[in-house]
């Protein structure tokens, strides 16, 4: 079963590399479904879909997971990741790219928590803290391979190369997490594979991938080419291809769900979980996620329809709480956080996430606005500097973890984050070319790494096992949440002391005499750029410490390692 959890780990690792692969090839994939690069307004759904798909429906995945076991859920996860990429490569249009990455993110979500509540279930409290610090750090070598595998991969191939990988690296982890965690469990009934559901599973695929691809031979033809002619309007999905899609697709499902096994499965979600619970939490969230994702920070924290998403986000939660009250049995069980080490963590994970962002975008805006110029690569070499660091900070961190108190090893590292913040707020336009800038990247990195264990060992030891596939979710939809939160709000905030620079630079005949654009008026400009780098960075410094703070407040006490006879004997 322990390979099971380092399967489980590597599969996370890949979904969180997903995310920084995107951000390298997203002007290829713009370009692939006709958008130019001046059109990156119109993209934003390819971010905020993923997200929606990761973020929104986390808590009700984590359900699922206590209710149904972490390995169904990890598996599924994959297969829902591998399905996502398959329809993200073979996209056509915006929306259907969109939907790709929707299922993409809420695959990969889906692996984040049902690790972590494996971890729980094989290892006792007061050992957990190592295997937790190495999924964490296989997790963030995911966002250190990410840019990696995406230059290598935009090299030799096609964008939609990288999603294919997806699909097959998902598929290989699904098919042996299944067989290795079934190796120790008695034989199960061979049951009689469905052959209609098959063949409906295989004319959809056929014509997807037919639709898709648009061979040119039958594009072309006199009579297949009607397979491609719309008789609607001038969608892909109303062409027949288009429709047998659809049509067996659905078919494929209904077929599916009658199974009897699957019927049992489906039943027992529906009497034992609060689908309306989930519905209202996932609104929620998604109002959250939807109003900051959307947004321009160089207008506003959120954008002017950002402000119905919160309102309608706002509607959900206030019935949301009104539904907690009245359920009988509900998404989030009545004292799931009750210990202040659970509620804590989440709390602190909301400020993780809103001081890590800072590092992972504006370190390499930092570096592109100093010494790089236009050189997006070196600069995410920078970078690079800091996200080494974390993965090891992380590992030191469970270690730690098993010696000393959560609240103080958390509180420690993002003591650490704090100071290096703090000096990255002093960085004048040469420091990268210091070596004293690659010890403040490694400290920070360090500090993020060492607060990972001991967060979620405390949520883990202090809440009951049978929710932690639910309870470790909060803490992921915390970061996340706080990640989004904190780039709107810090970028706002830099962008209005950018502006602030700028209106009082001499004007640039008074500068330059010879007529245009001279250098030390670039100089000028550069200057104020670095003040909105030290704006955003004393604002995540701010962040890093409030975390410390309520790491070593929130968790005391949290029973994450054993204790010495000594302090058996005082606590007793």
């Amino acid at each position: 079963m322990r390979a099971v959890l380092w399967l489980a780990a590597i599969a996370v690792a890949f979904a969180a590399a997903d995310t920084y692969v995107v951000v390298l090839a997203l002007p290829d994939m713009m370009a692939g479904v006709g958008l130019s690069i001046e059109e990156l307004q119109r993209a934003a759904p390819l971010i905020s879909g993923f997200l929606l798909g990761y973020v929104a429906v986390l808590p009700l995945i984590g359900r699922l997971a206590d209710l149904l076991g972490h390995l169904p859920v990890l598996v599924g996860g994959l297969v829902v990741f591998a399905f996502g990429s398959f329809l993200t490569a073979l996209s056509w249009d915006l929306a259907a790219m969109v939907v790709g990455r929707f299922f993409q993110g809420l695959g990969g979500g889906a692996l984040v928590p049902a690790t972590l509540a494996l971890v729980a279930a094989l290892y006792p409290a007061e050992r957990r803290g190592v295997p937790l610090g190495l999924v964490s750090a296989v997790q963030e070598l995911g966002s250190v391979l990410g840019p990696l595998i995406g230059a290598v991969v935009l090299a030799i191939a096609d964008w939609r190369a990288i999603f294919l990988l997806n699909l097959v690296v998902g598929v290989v982890l699904a098919v042996a997490i299944r067989r290795l965690g079934r190796s120790g469990t008695p034989a199960e009934p061979s049951l009689r594979p469905d052959l209609i559901a098959l063949l409906l599973l295989l004319l959809a695929g056929v014509a997807f991938v037919l639709l898709a691809i648009e061979p040119t031979a039958l594009v072309q033809d006199l009579t297949w080419g009607a397979l491609y002619v719309p008789a609607a309007g001038s969608t892909h999905w109303l062409t027949p291809l288009g429709l047998v899609t659809i049509v067996a697709t659905l078919a494929f499902l209904l077929k599916w769900g009658l199974r009897p096994g699957v019927r049992r499965v489906l039943g027992r979600i529906t009497e034992e979980v609060d689908l309306l619970g989930a519905l209202l939490l996932s609104i929620a969230l998604a109002g959250v996620i939807l109003a900051f994702a959307t947004a321009d920070p160089e207008v506003a924290v959120f954008s002017e329809q950002g402000t119905w998403y919160l309102v309608a986000g706002g509607l959900a939660l206030l019935g949301f709480v009104f539904h907690l009250r009245r359920a009988q049995d509900p998404i989030v069980p009545r004292g799931a956080f009750a210990r202040m080490p659970a509620w804590g963590s989440v709390l602190i994970s909301f400020f993780v996430g809103a001081a890590l962002v800072a590092a992972l975008i504006d370190v390499p805006l930092f570096a592109r606005t100093t010494i790089y110029g236009d050189s997006q690569l070196k600069a995410a070499l920078v970078l690079l500097e800091f996200l080494v660091a974390l993965p090891v900070g992380a590992v030191v961190g469970g270690f730690l973890t098993r010696r000393l108190p959560a609240g103080v090893i958390a509180g420690g590292g993002m003591l650490l984050a704090a100071v290096a913040f703090v000096l990255m707020a002093r960085w004048d336009a040469d420091a990268l070319r210091s070596a004293s800038a690659t010890v403040v990247l490694v400290t920070g990195g360090l500090g993020f790494g060492l607060a990972l264990a001991p967060v979620n060992a405390s949520i883990l030891a202090t809440t009951e096992q049978s929710m932690h596939g639910l309870t470790t979710s909060f803490t992921v939809v915390a970061r996340m949440v706080g990640m989004l939160v904190g780039i709107s709000a810090l970028t706002t905030l830099g962008l209005r002391s950018y502006y602030a620079a700028q209106a009082d630079l001499p004007s640039l005949s008074s500068v330059c005499t010879g007529g245009g654009m001279c250098e030390d008026y670039q100089d000028l400009l550069i200057g104020a750029a670095i003040a909105q780098e030290h704006t955003v960075f004393a604002g995540a410094a701010v962040s890093a410490a409030i975390a410390a703070v309520l790491a070593v407040v929130l968790l005391r006490g949290a029973p994450t390692r054993a204790l010495s006879p000594t302090e058996t004997v005082t606590a007793l």
